[in-house]
């Protein structure tokens, strides 16, 4: 039942137009392009949830890139936050392969699944307050069907902030006040999944060494350690 409300989240979602600002940005990328990308399709629409729908852990990211998963129609597929993201995923053994080019190239996680807070790309990737809390309905259902979440990884400040807002509001006891965010913060929620924040893969953080590879093992290796399960062959 779960796996089959989930499936109906995903199909909703990529019909869904309700922000009259982000459809206009997602649609114009895709009619423009980027030069490099100029024979390739452009997905164009809101990016479903990737990733095991069994998983025991929860990627959150901000929202897809303009020209990463807003082009692929994947969550964090053919950008270098994603390129990122995969080595350190597949690193910990939660997913068959590091690399992350297209929905056709195999890529399978293992427990893991990646979702966003906003599901269009927006322009200059900051997505509005009214944009931020008008997508919140499609993270809530998510979390709604994916029965077996234990931990929920976090990736920036506002994915952060906006999961800890929906977890309060379901009456989870979220501490007062919320622990501020930072890489590796940490926040255990009685009878609702462990929150770990880490810094977002993006250019900014990893080409200024503010986010390192091994800042981003530690925080997989962590999101195991709270929900142990098998791993990637």
């Amino acid at each position: 039942m779960a796996a089959n409300a989930f499936d109906s989240v995903q199909r909703e979602l990529v019909d869904c137009r309700r922000c009259p600002r982000l459809v206009a940005w997602r649609e114009q990328v895709a009619r423009d392009k980027r030069a490099a990308f100029r024979d390739q399709g452009y997905w164009g629409r809101p990016v479903p949830a990737f990733g095991d729908p069994k998983a025991s852990i929860l990627v959150v990211g901000l929202a897809p890139a303009a020209h990463g998963a807003n082009r692929t129609g994947r969550m964090f597929t053919g950008d270098r936050s994603g390129d990122w993201l995969y080595r350190a995923l597949h690193r910990a053994g939660l997913a068959n392969q590091p690399t992350s080019t297209d929905r056709a190239d195999g890529l399978r996680l293992d427990g893991v699944l990646i979702t966003a807070a906003v599901r269009c790309a927006p322009p200059a990737n900051k997505p509005t307050t009214a944009e931020r809390d008008t997508c919140r309905s499609w993270l809530e259902r998510e979390l709604d069907a994916l029965a077996s979440v234990r931990v929920v990884v976090a990736l920036g400040g506002l994915a952060y902030a906006q999961t800890l807002r929906i977890l309060a509001a379901r009456g989870l006891s979220v501490p007062k006040p919320r622990p501020r965010f930072g890489h590796g913060v940490e926040v255990s929620i009685a009878n609702g999944p462990a929150v770990l924040a880490s810094y977002h893969p993006s250019q900014q953080n990893t080409f200024t060494g503010t986010l390192t590879e091994q800042m981003f093992d530690d925080v997989w290796a962590r999101a195991k350690e709270l929900t142990p399960g098998p791993e990637c062959a």
